[in-house]
C-alpha cells in the first residue's frame, strides 16, 4: 500500500466571539486541512492550526512546508509512520502544525486499515477523557456569569485565561470561583502574561481559591522562572508554550521545572511525538495534559483519541470546537457529553462525513 495523493484545503472558521487571551485576540482561525488518499482508495484526513506567536508560523507557512514535503512522500507506506516523520524532518526543520497534518491523517489512516478505533491502537486506557471549556479574557464580572453558564451546561472543569493585569486576573478567579461553587475545577492560563514575581504573589492569593492548575505563567524561554515559580507557591505548575518537542520535554523535567507539561499536536507535530512526550513526562513523574490551539473537530477529535490511549495523559483541554461557529464535521468525531469527550468507536478517528461547502475543492493536490 502506498499514498497515491495528498490534497489540500485552507478554511477559515469563525469563532462565536471574539477569543481573548494574554497573547492577543482573534476572531476567526485559519487552518489548513489534508486529506491523504492511498492507492487502496482508504483516505485520512489531518489539520493544522498554525499560531504565529507560538508555533511561529502562518497559514501561508503551512502551504510553503507542504509544498517542500508532500511531493517526498508520495509511493511512500502510510502505516510506516515513524519514517514519514523522519522523511518530513529532514525535509523542512520546526513547522510543527504542518507536519501535524499530516501525522494525524496518517494515524486516521492506520486505524481505518485496521479497523479499530484510534485511541485503543496507540494505548487505549480509557474510552473518554474529562475536559474544560475554556474562558476568554474579559472582565471578572463577565467572566463569572460565563463560568455559570458552563456549569449549568454541564462542565465540570473550566480554564480560565488571564495574564494581562495580576490585580484584574486576581479578581477574575475570585470571581468565578465564588459564583461556581467549590466543586467544579478551576484551571489558569496565564499565556507567559507574568512575570516571575507576580506569579509566586498571586499564585499565593490565590491558594485559597483551590486552583488546580496555573498553566504557563512566565514567558516560555524561562524554564529558571517556572522553576522559582513551582518552589515558591503549591498550586501544581504546567508548561505549554515552553514544551513542544520531546527535547523540550527532557529539559524541563531534568530541571524539574513543572508539575505537568501541555501537550499539544500543533506544537509537537503530531501524535507520534506527543505520545514521545507523555513517555519522557510519566518517566519523572510528571502528568500531562493534551490541550488544543483553534483546531476544529477534527484536530481535537485527534487529541481525544490521544488523551484518551495514554495513561500519563490525565487532563483535557480539548474545547476548540466548541466556541468555534463554523463546524467542519457534520457527522462523526468525538462527540462532548457534558464534560467528557467520546472517540467514536468507529475506524481510525471516526470522522464520518465534513461539511464540503466549507472545504471547498482542493487548492492543491500532489500525486
Amino acid at each position: 500500500m502506498g499514498i497515491r495523493s495528498i490534497d489540500v484545503h485552507p478554511v477559515v472558521l469563525r469563532y462565536r466571539e471574539p477569543f481573548r487571551i494574554a497573547l492577543g485576540t482573534e476572531v476567526e482561525s485559519q487552518n489548513v486541512v489534508v486529506r491523504i488518499h492511498t492507492d487502496s482508495e482508504v483516505v485520512g484526513i489531518g489539520e493544522a492550526s498554525p499560531f504565529e506567536v507560538v508555533t511561529h508560523e502562518t497559514p501561508q507557512t503551512v502551504m510553503q512546508t507542504l509544498d517542500k514535503i508532500a511531493p517526498t512522500l508520495i509511493g511512500m507506506d502510510p502505516l510506516m509512520i515513524e519514517q514519514i516523520v523522519e522523511t518530513m524532518d529532514q525535509a523542512v526543520t520546526e513547522n510543527p502544525s504542518a507536519k501535524a497534518a499530516i501525522d494525524m491523517a496518517l494515524h486516521d489512516i492506520l486505524g481505518k486499515i485496521a479497523g479499530k478505533p484510534l485511541f485503543k491502537l496507540i494505548g487505549g486506557f480509557r474510552k473518554d477523557v474529562l475536559t474544560d471549556i475554556t474562558l476568554g479574557i474579559k472582565e471578572p464580572k463577565e467572566m463569572a456569569e460565563e463560568g455559570v453558564k458552563a456549569v449549568k451546561k454541564g462542565f465540570k472543569a473550566l480554564k480560565v485565561k488571564v495574564g494581562v493585569d495580576p490585580k484584574e486576573d486576581f479578581e477574575r478567579i475570585k470571581g468565578v470561583r465564588e459564583a461556581v461553587g467549590s466543586d467544579i475545577a478551576i484551571r489558569i492560563d496565564a499565556n507567559q502574561g507574568w512575570t516571575t514575581h507576580q506569579a509566586i504573589q498571586i499564585l499565593k492569593k490565590l491558594e485559597p481559591f483551590n486552583v488546580e492548575i496555573a498553566e504557563q505563567p512566565v514567558k516560555a524561554h524561562h524554564i529558571r522562572g517556572l522553576a522559582e515559580v513551582r518552589r515558591n507557591v503549591s498550586i501544581p505548575v504546567m508548561a505549554d508554550e515552553s514544551v513542544h518537542t520531546p527535547k523540550d520535554a527532557l529539559r524541563i523535567v531534568n530541571e524539574k521545572a513543572v508539575d505537568l507539561i501541555n501537550i499539544k499536536l500543533m506544537k509537537s507535530g503530531g501524535i507520534l511525538k506527543a505520545k514521545k512526550i507523555a513517555a519522557i513526562a510519566e518517566s519523572a513523574n510528571v502528568s500531562c495534559m493534551v490541550g488544543c490551539m483553534s483546531e476544529s473537530a477534527i484536530g481535537v477529535t485527534a487529541g481525544v483519541h490521544l488523551a484518551a490511549a495514554i495513561k500519563n495523559i490525565q487532563y483535557a483541554d480539548l474545547d476548540s470546537d466548541i466556541i468555534l461557529q463554523d463546524n467542519l464535521v457534520l457527522n462523526g468525531g468525538a462527540k462532548l457529553r457534558a464534560s467528557r469527550r467520546v472517540p467514536l468507536q468507529k475506524p481510525g478517528l471516526g470522522i464520518l462525513q465534513v461539511d464540503e461547502k466549507l472545504f471547498g475543492k482542493p487548492v492543491k493536490t500532489y500525486e
